[in-house]
């Protein structure tokens, strides 16, 4: 047996949707026995966790997400039975303010998980760290490199047959993605943030602004403006990773090759990214991709923890 048909089975014979440590709680002694002699690890937890997470992100998922603080999980099959279940809400305090300011580094995790998760994207990301470029003249190469690179591999979406063609055809499906991450836009900075993100995200197949704060609808207004002249997209950014969207989606270019060995030429995080992916695609297979390359996608119960302790939370 395995960790996810554990889950699969207590879910069966649940009376409401139960977290991932509820789940392994009221899995059968014998089971559960014979199951910790499969993994080293002692948080069972988020072992079952890490067994649910694939088939959530699947587009004909076996499981649920029913609520997200706490995280609760249910079976699709069972779905139709929510609607007779009374779910008490959780008895949780709001958030409150404190002094510790967060940074728009911060923020990343939450960005790389989204752009994971989401069908819409389905990324690998990696942080770029401006401050590991090259030192040249003052201002020159300022506004060069976005905060977050990404790239979707496209094995998941055509048969083996159909990439092998490609291959020989000398095409590539993959997509890389550009992302300037801020916490907030406001009037006085938004034509600098909107064109920090076309002059760092030119080269790339798709380049978006993303914002953590909610956008004002007259700044929003602005921004379709420029969406229609400029094409870069817009991402709304929340702690509650399934409430992330897009607002406006990023017009599709051609790799901007000359940029791109310029930014391999000055920046060792680029670099790296770049030769992660040549190697990655020659793999031709998603479940050899060498993910530790990439930025960490927090679990669930990661991420929770990681917006806590970070404080990160919206202005009111």
């Amino acid at each position: 047996m395995t960790f996810a048909e554990l889950a699969e089975e207590v879910l069966k014979e649940a009376k409401e949707p139960l977290t991932y440590k509820q789940i392994w709680d009221n899995a059968k002694p014998d089971i559960k026995e014979k199951m910790k002699n499969k993994t080293k690890r002692s948080n069972f937890a988020n072992v079952v966790e890490d067994a649910i997470y694939p088939y959530l992100k699947k587009q004909n998922p076996k499981f649920i997400r029913v609520s997200r603080k706490p995280i609760t999980i249910w079976l699709k099959e069972r779905e139709k039975e929510l609607a007779n279940i009374i779910i008490q809400p959780p008895t949780t305090q709001p958030a409150t303010k404190t002094s510790h300011e967060f940074h728009e580094r911060d923020l990343h995790p939450l960005l790389v998980k989204f752009l994971f998760e989401s069908e819409e994207f389905d990324l690998y990301c990696k942080t770029i760290y401006h401050e590991n470029s090259k030192k040249g003249e003052k201002g020159k190469d300022k506004w060069n490199y976005p905060d977050i690179v990404g790239i979707h591999f496209p094995f998941d979406d055509y048969k083996k047959e159909t990439l092998d063609l490609l291959k020989n055809l000398n095409k590539q499906s993959c997509k890389i993605y550009s992302f300037e991450l801020k916490k907030s836009i406001t009037w006085a900075d938004i034509k600098e943030y909107y064109f920090q993100a076309v002059s760092n995200s030119s080269w790339a197949n798709e380049g978006y602004l993303v914002v953590f704060e909610n956008i004002d609808k007259e700044i929003l207004s602005e921004l379709i403006r420029l969406n229609a002249s400029f094409g870069i997209g817009i991402i709304q950014l929340e702690t509650d990773i399934l409430s992330s969207m897009v607002i406006l989606p990023a017009r599709q270019r051609n790799l901007d090759m000359q940029t791109l060995d310029m930014l391999i030429e000055k920046n060792k995080n680029f670099k790296d990214f770049i030769d992660d992916v040549n190697k990655d695609i020659n793999v031709t297979d998603i479940h050899r991709i060498a993910k530790d390359k990439y930025d960490k996608i927090l679990n669930d119960n990661e991420l929770e923890k990681y917006v806590k302790d970070k404080h990160i939370v919206k202005e009111d």
